[in-house]
């Protein structure tokens, strides 16, 4: 269909339309575009377009029209692989939605399972929640119903339909109705494009942006890598956010890194050096994962350290560098990772750090975007004069890591074996600790049944 200019021209209410520029979104996307006419028809949809192109918008605008013409809860449920994915979808329903005084919830992992139960049987009008908590809510909680949603959404439906949450999914759709919309947007949705249309249940619309399986990127994001030895990769770390930041003072930094413990302690160091940062990856409790975004978000802190948790959906503006300090080892999830910058027609930049162990991997990367990325060469000489303070801070963080109770070794490998068997790290650990506590307390009362 031939691509609209202005959200009049795809027939939303005007009040919609006025919310949208309160967020600066004064046209819309060419997904939106597509998508939204064909959802207010009230086809199924399978939306595919790049890292920063609106597809949260593309879902939510039809709904919440659909919602003001009939509401009733719960209307619509989205479903997302992330904790922070679905706090930042709820809060566009919030903004957009303000007006109809639209009601939301968000249930995920980590927060408090009965406060998130009297949510739900409040029915609220939409609810966005990852796979696993609602599923455990369905199993075990009768005061809430799905039986009458009118919409369903797979946001990342790439990485829900992955075989990670299969269980969890299936629990879900066997309390959905058959009458029912599905929505599945993401930025590389074609290796699930079969199981896609077989949850459809009638016939659907599918959109996929010009050129998205030629280049998985943008124009506007500039591309490098960085050849290092692998132990030195923390100095050259070091000496690209120096000269980032002495260049864009107004810029934020994602830095990406392979494993929860190699976050923390890269963390660690980076403060120690004097590069003020935030954590956030799985072993994280929840409150301090969210408390750690918002710090970034609103700038008071300019760099964010992360896990694969932070690759998807995350919309924050004023990033304009990311770093991949481990390369990922599947293509796609690179795709998403730069997808933190270079957002909605903005400009971003993109570094890679490669060891020569990793050159294959870069090599996979490079044909999966259809892309060469550009060497930038970094000031070796400058590199040496930190290196010494790098390795030695670096040490001491792994020393101090070891020795704290946040990362004692068995209960790492506790919430590893958790998050393996697609258990929730923070729900686990806090029966693990009423459990000791319950034990502390018998011991104590036989005790003192002793002494008497």
């Amino acid at each position: 269909m031939d691509k609209k200019t202005t959200f009049s021209d795809l027939q939303l209410n005007n009040w919609i339309i006025r919310q949208c520029a309160t967020i600066g979104v004064k046209s819309p996307t060419p997904i939106q575009s597509n998508c939204i006419p064909q959802i207010l028809e009230g086809k199924d949809c399978i939306g595919a377009a790049k890292t920063g192109s609106g597809k949260t918008l593309a879902f939510a605008l039809p709904i919440i029209q659909k919602l003001c013409e009939d509401p009733y809860g719960i209307f619509a449920l989205i479903l997302t692989p992330t904790r922070e994915l679905a706090y930042q979808i709820a809060d566009q329903f919030a903004v957009i939605g303000k007006p109809m005084n639209l009601r939301h919830c968000v249930i995920v992992g980590g927060m408090d399972m009965v406060e998130q139960g009297i949510q739900l049987s409040k029915r609220p009008h939409v609810v966005v929640a990852t796979p696993g908590r609602l599923a455990d809510h369905l199993d075990s909680c009768k005061t809430f119903t799905l039986s009458k949603i009118k919409f369903v959404v797979l946001d990342e439906a790439d990485r829900l339909l992955s075989g990670q949450f299969d269980q969890q999914i299936q629990t879900i759709f066997k309390n959905l109705p058959k009458n029912r919309q599905n929505l599945f947007f993401s930025a590389t949705i074609t290796d699930t494009l079969e199981k896609l249309k077989g949850i459809s249940n009638k016939d659907f619309y599918h959109y996929e942006a010009p050129s998205i399986s030629d280049a998985a990127t943008v124009e506007q994001l500039k591309q490098y890598y960085v050849l290092c030895p692998k132990d030195v990769k923390d100095a050259y770390l070091a000496q690209i956010i120096r000269e980032f930041i002495g260049t864009n003072a107004s810029g934020n930094v994602m830095i990406f890194t392979d494993t929860c413990k190699n976050c923390q302690v890269l963390s660690m160091t980076l403060n120690d050096v004097g590069f003020e940062n935030v954590a956030l990856h799985a072993m994280i409790p929840q409150q301090q994962r969210l408390a750690a975004l918002a710090k970034f978000k609103s700038n008071t802190v300019k760099i964010l350290i992360a896990t694969d948790v932070a690759s998807r959906g995350l919309d924050i503006p004023a990033v304009q560098l990311v770093v991949n300090h481990s390369i990922p080892k599947v293509p796609k999830e690179y795709v998403h990772r730069v997808g933190r910058t270079a957002r909605a027609g903005r400009t971003g930049k993109a570094v890679t750090l490669v060891t020569p162990y990793d050159v294959a991997l870069l090599k996979a990367i490079e044909e999966h975007i259809n892309t060469e990325l550009v060497e930038l060469k970094v000031d070796d000489a400058e590199v040496g004069k930190i290196y010494t303070q790098v390795s030695v801070t670096k040490s001491e963080a792994y020393l101090k890591l070891d020795e704290g109770d946040f990362y004692e070794k068995r209960l790492i490998n506790k919430r590893k074996k958790w998050i393996l068997e697609g258990l929730d790290p923070d729900e686990e650990e806090e029966k693990l600790l009423k459990k000791k506590k319950k034990h502390r307390k018998l011991n104590s009362s036989n005790g003192k049944l002793k002494n008497k």
